[in-house]
């Protein structure tokens, strides 16, 4: 007569999940646990995004309306766009950002690789500390900084030009952009810049047939975060750039400190502001998130 095998006292089996009487219930529940999670999750995404995008579809639609149709939110034209060309050098204000960014993105991607390069692979006393040096620019507030910044400029005339705007940028960025080259470098191996030394290219020649290349990631997440940060940035540009050579950011802030500000031009001037550092982020959008991913997490 055959009998059901014998359960061992050291084997267990919770909530029948071995095909018990419960293991129907219980997988059942599990599921439906996941489910809700998901779909909380999803929903939470969601709120997330509206927030999130709301700004610019309200930026969009009053761009093409006119003061009164802003006014009645009723009806759009092009006059909010007639009346900031023709109250701001919009073209001009446009050159004059990216200039200042292209300038400014240079020089921290020139000191940062290679101050980065010299911190993760060479060894020489006191580095620790002037690395830590460094990074301790980065608790110290613009706000604290930006009137001597100004006053020593200023005794060497460079608060009337781009050099000013742009080795302020410069200054301000290369502290971040230090650490993140520093961190992703830190991540190549060593045995590979020691041979490549040893094979008679030199620390020189490793760090631009090597080095940079493998760290294009990191290269690209600076390049993106900066531009964006400078792009939009309003306080050092209002103070070091004269008006000729104003950005657009400043511009806009110009354009809103009249006694009478028409909401559709500012929109609009604001959606050209925005447009740049959007594309930029597109076309970098895999480089960015490659390059906090394997840099920062190194």
């Amino acid at each position: 007569m055959a009998t059901a095998p014998a359960t061992s006292p050291g084997s267990t089996d919770p909530g029948g999940l071995a095909g018990g009487p419960a293991a129907g219930p219980r997988l059942g529940f599990i599921r439906l646990r996941k489910k809700s999670y998901a779909w909380a999750l999803f929903c939470l995404m969601v709120v997330v995004a509206v927030i999130m995008l709301y700004p610019f579809w309200y930026m969009l639609d009053n761009a093409f309306r006119s003061a009164g149709q802003f006014d009645r939110q009723a009806g759009h034209s092009l006059a909010g766009w007639r009346e900031l060309f023709a109250n701001l050098p919009v073209a001009s204000q446009m050159l004059n950002s990216t200039l200042v960014c292209a300038a400014a993105i240079a020089i921290i991607l020139a000191v940062s690789t290679t101050a980065g390069f010299a911190f993760a692979k060479l060894r020489y006393r006191g580095s620790g500390i002037v690395f830590l040096l460094v990074v301790s620019a980065l608790m110290v507030p613009l706000q604290s900084i930006i009137i001597p910044e100004y006053v020593n400029l200023a005794k060497f005339n460079l608060t009337s030009s781009y050099a000013g705007a742009v080795l302020v940028y410069a200054a301000l960025g290369t502290p971040f952009a230090t650490f993140l080259m520093a961190t992703y470098y830190r991540g190549i191996s060593d045995d590979l810049i020691e041979a490549a030394v040893m094979d008679g290219l030199g620390y020189e020649r490793t760090f631009l047939r090597i080095a940079i290349p493998l760290s294009l990631p990191a290269i690209a997440t600076v390049t993106v975060l900066q531009f964006i940060q400078i792009w939009d940035d309003l306080l050092v540009g209002l103070l070091f750039l004269p008006t000729s050579q104003r950005t657009i950011t400043v511009g806009l802030a110009t354009l809103s400190a009249g006694r009478t500000t028409s909401i559709p031009a500012l929109m609009a001037g604001s959606l050209i502001s925005a447009v740049p550092a959007i594309i930029v982020y597109l076309i970098f959008q895999r480089h960015l998130i490659k390059g906090l991913t394997l840099g920062m997490g190194k």
